[in-house]
């Protein structure tokens, strides 16, 4: 509509902030009677979104109604779009409408008093002018408008919950070297919402109490504290204590050598994000991983016999993957998940060595099988990594193994670990409490192929939605923390991490940043 002004109340918002929305348009034309209003919390149902509000005016807390100026509450009807399971909400206007008149969209509860309690909960992720639609029909047939009008809220980061520290897993004595500090609120967000007091103490093993640094909280929600060093080898955690309340965080492990040596970089070959999608929005998706994750290597992970699996789709993932590499920053790296036949070939995740390349699709001839894919690759073009490999669907055996191909194994991923069976000891078992669900299966077992004497490196995968894994995440599917993979080379290069990989120097944990070191005959 023209010239139609909207305004929120209020403007802004913490994630996940329990209260009473308003969303305000006062029409610049004069709307009919039987005039339809759409309204769209732009929601995918994910538990980190707005939660959606019930329409039943009876209930008192969380419900949304709408508000015509000097007339009564209206309520609304559910409409579901095509190929959505988030319905709209859609009301119709009992009156002619002047212009000029506020028309209120008000999502939580009546009651004042209650907003804390019975109000609706909004997003758990922090979004600058985070938009809602409604679409106004004036004919009151269902012909909305093209262009909806727009309303938005700056979603802000909550309370100071926790702080992460972010430093090398692996350095040199008196090698210089950075840490970041990103202070956050209970669900991951950059905040500097905390007490004007607070200030945060940093020490760390041989720092003499003199030398302790006091930090206020900056505004931007993280600080970046550059030239740090260790004039001593040994295993140092960094730490930190908030003076105001007492709380300490403490970083991972940091291994200090007396030289110069391989250094440990983090990552995951096979992982999605639940804020992000790495197909519609791989630009942020990756953005996340590199900068809230604080992932040194990431690679995409789109099945090959999906919706998504468009060339265009591939072609948009390749060219983000190039744009987002960068030397000694973050490596990005284009890869597929290929399915085949259970127990004789599996699920394998397809990791490129170079990204000019394109999906490989099972349905074509040169790409039906394993046997005849692998012909069309030289080994240092591609990593071939059997995954999950214990799961009943998706199960691989290992009898008909290719060790110039298949030189990683992931090991585990945020549906369970493919190590061994439960009966043997496996803490994080692939279960399902419905038959419908995926089941471990004992013939994929890794350490029944270690002791067929395959021999591989371990990668850890994160949260799969996408192909085989699609059904499991809306499901009762037995789900873990996401996985990391560690890779030891020289240098943070695209070649450097891919011939890692490729020479088994890997190692996999289920989330934590844990230094390895093995030696054997020195």
């Amino acid at each position: 509509m023209r010239r139609a002004i909207t305004t929120t109340d209020p403007s802004s918002a913490l994630a996940g902030e329990r209260r009473t929305w308003r969303f305000t348009i006062t029409p610049s034309a004069a709307l009919p009677k039987g005039t339809l209003l759409k309204f769209d919390f732009l929601c995918k149902g994910r538990s980190i979104d707005w939660e959606l509000p019930t329409t039943d005016l009876k209930s008192g807390s969380n419900m949304i109604w709408a508000e015509v100026e000097g007339g009564k509450p209206l309520s609304a009807k559910e409409v579901m779009p095509p190929k959505s399971t988030v319905p709209q909400y859609e009301f119709k206007l009992p009156a002619q409408v002047a212009a000029g008149k506020k028309i209120t969209v008000c999502v939580g509860t009546p009651q004042a008093k209650a907003e804390g309690k019975k109000g609706t909960l909004s997003q758990l992720t922090m979004q600058r002018k985070r938009p809602f639609h409604l679409s106004i029909d004036p004919t009151g047939k269902g012909k909305y408008e093209e262009q909806p009008e727009l309303f938005t809220i700056d979603i802000k980061g909550n309370t100071l919950q926790t702080i992460r520290i972010l430093a090398p897993s692996i350095v040199a004595k008196n090698h210089r070297f950075d840490v970041i500090l990103r202070f956050e609120d209970e669900y991951g967000n950059l905040t500097n919402n905390a007490p004007e007091n607070t200030l945060i103490e940093f020490s760390h093993q041989n720092l003499r109490d003199s030398l302790k640094w006091k930090l206020f909280l900056p505004e931007t929600g993280f600080i970046a504290l550059p030239n740090l060093y260790f004039n001593e080898p040994g295993v140092y955690t960094i730490n930190l204590k908030n003076l105001a309340t007492g709380e300490e965080y403490t970083s991972a492990p940091i291994k200090c050598f007396p030289t110069e040596t391989k250094t440990v970089f983090w990552g995951s070959l096979h992982g999605e994000s639940e804020r992000f999608d790495s197909v519609e929005n791989i630009d942020n998706c990756l953005r996340h991983f590199r900068d809230e994750r604080s992932y040194n290597f990431y690679a995409t992970s789109l099945p090959e016999s999906s919706d998504d699996s468009t060339n265009e789709n591939w072609k948009r993932i390749t060219q983000f993957a190039n744009d987002f590499e960068e030397d000694d920053r973050f490596i990005s790296f284009t890869g597929q998940q290929w399915s085949g036949e259970p127990k004789t070939e599996g699920l394998r995740l397809l990791v490129f060595a170079k990204d000019e390349h394109p999906l490989i699709r099972k349905k074509e001839a040169r790409y039906a099988s394993l046997k005849k894919m692998y012909a069309t690759f030289s080994p240092k073009e591609c990593l071939s990594i059997p995954t999950f490999t214990m799961g009943d669907k998706t199960c691989f055996d290992f009898e008909t193994f290719s060790p110039e191909f298949e030189r990683c194994v992931e090991i585990y991923n945020a549906w369970g670990c493919s190590e061994r069976t439960t009966k043997e000891g496996n803490i994080a078992p692939i279960s399902s409490p419905a038959k419908s669900g995926i089941h471990e299966k004992a013939e994929g077992s890794i350490v029944k192929a270690l002791m067929k004497n395959r021999r591989f490196g371990f990668v850890a995968g994160g949260l799969g939605d996408r192909g085989v894994f699609s059904p499991l995440y809306e499901s009762d599917q037995k789900q873990y923390p996401p996985g990391l993979t560690a890779v030891l080379c020289d240098r943070l290069t695209k070649n450097n991490i891919f011939d890692a990989l490729y020479n088994r120097h890997c190692y996999a944990t289920t989330g934590e940043r844990i230094v390895l070191g093995v030696s054997i005959a020195g």
